[in-house]
Parts: C-alpha cells; structure tokens; sequence
C-alpha cells in the first residue's frame, strides 16, 4: 500500500517544481520589464532635431534656416493650429487605436510577424504614430530587425516621457507629404495654399494618404491613385463615426483647387546659398555631413538679408513663372569680397541646381572687359585706339587658322575708339584688340581677376566663348571695381559649436593688388558708358541713379548682365537648362534684373563716384581726332587715361593747332600746368553723374 502511493510523487514534485521555476521566471521578466522600463524613462533621448541642427546666421546674427541633409524647411505648428478633421483623417487610417495603446498594436504586430515568417524576411510593418515618430525622427527607413529593435525602446520612451496629445503633434510636424514637404503646415500651404488650420474635409482626407506612399499618392504625380486614397480615408472616417456617409460621398465629389506644382517654396531662406555654405563647410573646412546636420554648429555668413530679398524680388519680377527659362544672380561686395546676396535659379522646389555655381555657360560680350583691360594695363592701346568696324577675316596661328566674327545684325561702326566699341558691343574691334595684346595675355589676366575655369587662348575668347560660372564673372569684376584689388570670395565669417567655441574663423580681408589701379578705373569709366546714350544697358539706365559701370553679354543660349558699384558687383545670367536657344526679349531679361537689384539693394546707400587713384590723367579731348581739344574745338570729351598714355598734341581740324588755346586752361599759355588733368577731374566725374 505504502509502496503504491509513492509511485505518482515524482511527478507531482517535478509539477511543483515546474510551477516554482515558471513563477520566478515570471518574476525576473516582471523585474527585468520593469529595470528596463526604469532605465528607459530615466535615460533621456536623443536631441530633437530642431535641438541638434546646425543654424546658418546672416550678417546681422539673426538665423536665417537649418541644415538639413534632405534641405527640409519645416514650419511647425501647435496641434491646435491644425484642422480637427485632418487629425480624425489621420488616425482614421494610420492608427485608430492611437489613445488607447502604450505605443504599439499587438494585433498588428502578430499579423505582420506571421506575413515575415512565411516570406523568410521583413516584408512587412505594423507601425502606430508613435513608431512611425521614432522612426522619422532618430532612425533610418531600412527593414532590418535591428532596426525594428530600436524603434521598440524609442517608442517605449515617447509613450512614457510625452502625452498622446504632444506626440501626435510632434508626428504631423515630422511627417513627409511629398515635393519636398515636411509637416503638415508645409503640405497645406504647397498643395493648397492655406494654412493646415483652414482646411476643410476633402483637402484633409486627400493629405493624411499621402504619407503611405508620399510619390505613389501625389495628387501631382498620380492624381487617380490619390482620389482613390482619399475614398478610402473618407470611407475609414464614417466607419469610426467621424462623419456621416452622406458627409464623405459629398467630399468624395468636391473638386480640389490644388497649387500649380512646383509653385515657388517662399518658407525656404536663401536655399541656394545655404545648399553652398554647406558645401563650402563640408568640402574646404573638412566638417562632415553628420556634424554639420547633427552638431549643433552655429556658421556665421556674409549674406546680407535686405539684399537677399532685393534679389529674390528683382529674379521673381524679372522672370515668367511660365517659361522654363532659368537665372542666377550672385553679388559680392568688392572691397571685402563678402558674398552679399545668391540666387541659383528661378525656384528650388522644382530646381535645386545652382546655375551662380555652373561653369557651363559662355559669358558672351560680357567676358569683353576683361580683354580691355588686358589692353590697358598693358599700355599699347587707350580709350581713344581706334580700329575700323568692318567685316574682317582674321588669319591666327601663324596663319593656319582663320576666324571670321560678325556683329550682331550684320551691323558694322566703321572708324571708332574703345569707349564706342565698349558701348556698343563691338566684335570686330574685340577681335582686333585682342590680336594685338595676344590670347595668352587675356588669359592670364582672367586668372589673375579669379577665373579659374579653362579659357582657350584663340582669337574667339575676346567674345567669350569660354565658359565661366556667374560667380566667376562677379568676383573678376569686383577686383575691377576694387581699383585692381583682389579680395578672396568669402561666405563664412565664423563657426561656433554649440557651446559657442570656436571652430573657424575667417581671416581679415586683405587684398592682393592683382591689376594697375589707374587700369581699372579708366576701365571703369570707358564701361559706364554702357548705361549712357547709344550704349547696351541704355534702356535699364533711367532705373539705376547712381554711377554703375557694366558689360551686357549676348549668345544665342545665354543673356548677361555683369557690373558694379562702388559697393557691389553683381553678375546675372538667364537661359535655359538644356542649352536651347532663347529669345533676344528673354536675352535682355538680364539687364533688367540686374538694374532692379542693385537700386534695391543700395536703396539707404548714398551714391558714391568711383574713386579715382593715383596715375590717372583726365584731359579734354577731341572726339574727332582724339588729340587734346583746344578753345577752337566746337565739341570736347573729358576723357581718363593712364598717366604717361594720355595725347600730348593738340587738335588742328579747328583753329591754328599748337599755338591754340588748351581748352578748360582759362586762356593761359599752352605749357602752362592743365587744371583739367587734376582740379577738375573730380568735379566732373559728380557735375557728369549729377547731370545723367
């Protein structure tokens, strides 16, 4: 008996052991759950981006955007700044359960765990708000379990340290809505152009799909599949209790005003100048990419901001919204060589290419200056050279080669001088000048004034046809208007990490005296007839009440406008992206947009004359002969030469030549000192401003 009721205790032990085992288990996984929970709620983080994010400051210290490596410009808003039926939309179909699970859905998980286990990988998600936010905002989007572990713990850590409310708000914030739209203010305006606050049931249940697929459901790309999308939500919206039926077959039915696409993105700040700072940081200042997103850092620029928006409005008044026709406009303040102002094209959204950057384009007429002052620094040639304006065959290469250029229209000057070739544009002369100072001497000068790009030393290179970046062209003038001084291109004053330590800092502009001062400014008054009566820039002269001197510069795919102040060279080009020809209105769009700009921009800036250096002679001249003018001379020019290259003869076509009286000499003696050549020459140069 006793031998027989002993038999079943070895099982019954091993029971209760069992149980024993079970229950510590499920005290450690009880203790264990709640170390982990205790460590997660303690453990703070990472950084939101907006905490993280390097900012870019304009020249005043005020921030002017974020670097971002997808260059989101994000607009939050406050969940109670967003419609009410936008929110239902979006829990409707992405997370009914939302308010009333720890973060996850457990019977979505199961579902998506049976779907991989059957395929053999992750094939597919069952993601709430709450893990689409951890993932948006510390994860990648890769399928990796990994990943998916990760996402677990930061979706534990937004459900204990934030309020369904504030994670809601933080995910409509973050959310991508397609065309480069973050957020749900961004994506209202775009699609929309309202703000997420006004939009009503159809705009909203068209928006809260397209986050599941933000190119498949485009209204823009695939307005068909977004419709249906949009049924699907209205149906899920009436099947919770939402809105009524009748509610959704009336939205289903409303027809959507939706922006045209492409519209131009006003919230972005200088995008095109901040996508080059970046560059410029990442490239010369060997800051990598995750530092410059994810450091903190603080770059400090030279853009000015009343300059930028004089920019921006002269590109966007100046252009058709219509056309394809792109522009790039870029200044720079020639006596620091501070980047003031940077437009790369007519709109980021559609076109983040940097055209200012693009050294693809031919300068035209444009690049002519550089070759006149080539001429003049070199001696052999004045403002009063003179070649014959006709069709010529020019014979180069020790005669191999031959180059036949014409002038626009077949329209040919005859007899002029450097001022008139300058002013009207003049091939032929062009040609004619740089056969006599040499290719190789044109180049040399370019490179000396910044251009780095390849120019080709043959006889065509007068009229531009080596490429060079709008930038390029801007920084070689400003040397020009800096009298012959070159100051290095500069963006970046200073970087700061983001305890305020200091990582880079600019050096103090110095400047490399890379041309004959006296060069440039007789350079600079032979191109200020540009803007005067029979010049190029003619018709923009009434918009500019201040000294400018400039070059137009036409090809049959390129307009230009390139020229300066005393404060500002500005380059500015139009044309299209394949390189198609354009239209000689579009060719002159350039023109306009430069005059506008720089007025603007200079608007609380008193006009200043260029100033005159050292080594410049003024004389009153003949322009009939190009000898000094005498009191017998029925018409004088006051002209600027470089001392030692001014006319030493007077005119004899009126009066008895040397033996006239100098004009402007007060009726002295022809040797006695000329008050034309230093007195006058300043009151001129403001009586001559004044007067235009």
């Amino acid at each position: 008996m006793t031998r027989d009721s002993a038999v079943p205790q070895v099982p019954r032990r091993r029971f209760r052991l069992f149980l024993r085992l079970l229950g510590v288990s499920a005290l450690l996984f009880v203790l264990g759950a709640g170390a982990l929970l205790g460590y997660l709620y303690h453990k703070p983080l990472p950084p939101l981006g907006d905490d993280v994010r390097s900012r870019l400051f304009d020249a005043r210290g005020n921030v002017m955007t974020t670097f971002t490596t997808d260059g989101r410009s994000r607009e939050p808003v406050k969940l109670n700044q967003i419609s009410p039926l936008l929110i239902k939309a979006t829990l409707a179909v992405e997370d009914r359960k939302f308010y009333h699970h720890i973060g996850f859905s457990l019977k979505g998980m199961g579902r998506a765990v049976l779907a991989n286990l059957e395929t053999g990988r992750r094939s597919q998600g069952a993601s709430t708000l709450t893990q689409q936010l951890a993932r948006n905002l510390y994860l990648s989007h890769e399928k990796t379990w990994t990943r998916k572990g990760k996402e677990a713990l930061y979706t534990l850590q937004l459900e204990m340290k934030y309020t369904k409310n504030e994670i809601l708000n933080m995910y409509l914030n973050e959310v991508y809505y397609g065309h480069g739209a973050y957020g749900i203010e961004a994506a209202a305006r775009m699609y929309f152009g309202k703000s997420a606050a006004d939009l009503d049931l159809a705009e909203s249940a068209l928006l809260a799909g397209i986050p599941k697929g933000p190119t498949y459901y485009s209204p823009y790309n695939h307005p068909d599949s977004a419709r249906k999308r949009q049924g699907i939500i209205l149906s899920a919206m009436a099947d919770v209790g939402d809105i009524t039926e009748a509610q959704a077959r009336e939205a289903a039915g409303e027809k959507l005003q939706l922006n045209p696409q492409g519209q131009k993105d006003t919230t972005v700040a200088a995008p095109y100048f901040r996508d080059y700072v970046r560059t410029l940081v990442m490239d010369k200042l060997k800051i990598s990419s995750d530092e410059l997103d994810l450091g903190g850092l603080n770059v400090y620029t030279t853009l000015d901001p009343d300059m930028q928006q004089a920019a921006e409005a002269a590109v966007d008044q100046g252009m058709d919204p219509a056309s394809e026709l792109e522009t790039a406009l870029v200044s720079i303040d020639p006596r620091t060589g501070y980047l003031k102002a940077m437009v790369g094209g007519t709109n980021y959204r559609s076109s983040p290419f940097n055209h200012v950057l693009a050294g693809t384009r031919q300068p035209g007429s444009s690049f002519k200056p550089v070759m006149y002052l080539t001429a003049l620094a070199s001696k052999e040639m004045t403002g009063l050279s003179v070649f014959n304006s006709q069709p010529t065959l020019f014979h180069y290469d020790n005669n191999r080669k031959t180059y036949q250029p014409r002038n626009f229209g077949d329209k040919y000057l005859g007899e002029i001088n450097m001022q008139q070739a300058i002013a009207a544009s003049d091939n032929i002369y062009a040609v004619n000048t740089i056969m006599k100072v040499g290719a190789d001497k044109v180049a040399a000068m370019a490179a000396a004034l910044g251009i780095t790009s390849p120019l080709h030393s043959v006889p065509s290179l007068a009229l531009g046809s080596s490429p060079v970046s709008p930038l390029e062209m801007a920084s070689a003038f400003a040397v020009i208007a800096n009298g012959g001084v070159k100051q290095p291109v500069t963006a970046i004053l200073k970087i700061t990490d983001n305890a305020g330590n200091l990582l880079y800092e600019a050096p103090e502009p110095q400047g490399e005296s890379v041309v004959d001062p006296a060069a440039a400014y007789v350079l600079t008054r032979l191109m200020e007839g540009v803007f005067e009566s029979g010049g190029t820039g003619n018709r923009v002269a009434a918009m500019i009440k201040r000294p400018v001197a400039g070059k137009t510069g036409t090809t049959d795919t390129d307009g230009w406008m390139v020229g300066f102040t005393p404060e500002l060279s500005t380059a500015v080009w139009v044309g299209y992206d394949k390189g198609r020809e354009i239209a000689t209105a579009d060719g002159r769009r350039a023109a306009p947009i430069f005059a506008q700009f720089t007025e603007q921009a200079l608007e609380n800036v008193p006009p200043k004359i260029f100033p005159i250096p050292p080594g410049v002679v003024n004389v009153y001249v003949n322009p009939q002969s190009g000898l000094l003018a005498t009191a017998d001379c029925p018409e004088k020019k006051l002209e600027a030469f470089i001392s030692g290259t001014e006319p030493t003869e007077y005119c004899n076509l009126h009066g008895s030549g040397e033996n006239s009286t100098p004009a402007g000499s007060g009726g002295g003696p022809a040797g006695a000192a000329d008050p034309v050549k230093e007195d006058h020459s300043l009151w001129n140069s403001i009586k001559r401003w004044w007067m235009n």
